[in-house]
């Protein structure tokens, strides 16, 4: 009897253990799942952090290939140029939310001289698209100083031009972050007056 009393007790006791081992092992592995997670969490959060919520600014730039008209005289006593041509604007905007831009213009300089403006209208770039505006614009020597390099340009058949301009606008993501930025352009333009087209055009 006493030998049985004592199977019994070491059966218990086995028992007990195994029942303490698989309650463990349940915890480890509820454990386990529970450090998973956070760590999948903290990789959703992060990657939204560094794309979603990454704002970038704009690219903003300047296309033409096309000259509408075209009148110069290379006379050295008074040399003069009227032109006009079609330009393109796009606006690209990477960003996870729009783009909303204010009222601005497209300053065109020979030497520092403004010679023309193109005016761009307040508007707004969707989130990761590109907008696009056309326009025409008139260049002109109209009110400019005398300058005997104008003349020297015009006989040479190529006429150098700049265009400068500065965006500002505001990015929205999430209709929650809103993160102001502006984007420049500075443009190099080179018209062959002899072909008619514009030549060399590159942009910053």
């Amino acid at each position: 009897m006493a030998e049985k009393d004592r199977q019994d007790q070491e059966s218990g006791a086995a028992t007990a253990e195994q029942s303490r081992e698989l309650r463990q092992r349940k915890r480890r592995r509820w454990l386990l799942y529970i450090v998973l997670f956070a760590i999948f969490q903290t990789a959703i959060i992060l990657l939204f952090v560094l794309t979603i919520m990454r704002i970038r600014t704009p690219k903003f730039r300047l296309n033409t290939d096309i000259v509408d008209t075209l009148t110069y005289s290379a006379d050295a006593a008074n040399p003069t140029f009227n032109i006009r041509i079609n330009a393109e604007l796009s606006v690209k905007n990477t960003n996870f939310g729009r783009y909303k831009f204010q009222d601005s213009a497209v300053s065109f300089y020979y030497n520092g001289d403004p010679v023309g403006t193109l005016f761009i209208p307040n508007s707004r770039a969707k989130a990761r698209s590109t907008k696009r505006l056309e326009a025409a614009v008139d260049l002109s020597s109209a009110g400019m100083p005398n300058r005997p390099q104008l003349g020297a340009d015009l006989s040479s058949g190529v006429l150098f031009l700049k265009g400068r301009s500065r965006l500002n606008g505001e990015v929205e993501v999430l209709r929650v972050l809103k993160r102001k930025k502006s984007a420049e352009l500075d443009c190099d333009i080179a018209i062959n007056l002899r072909q008619r087209i514009v030549g060399d055009f590159s942009c910053n």
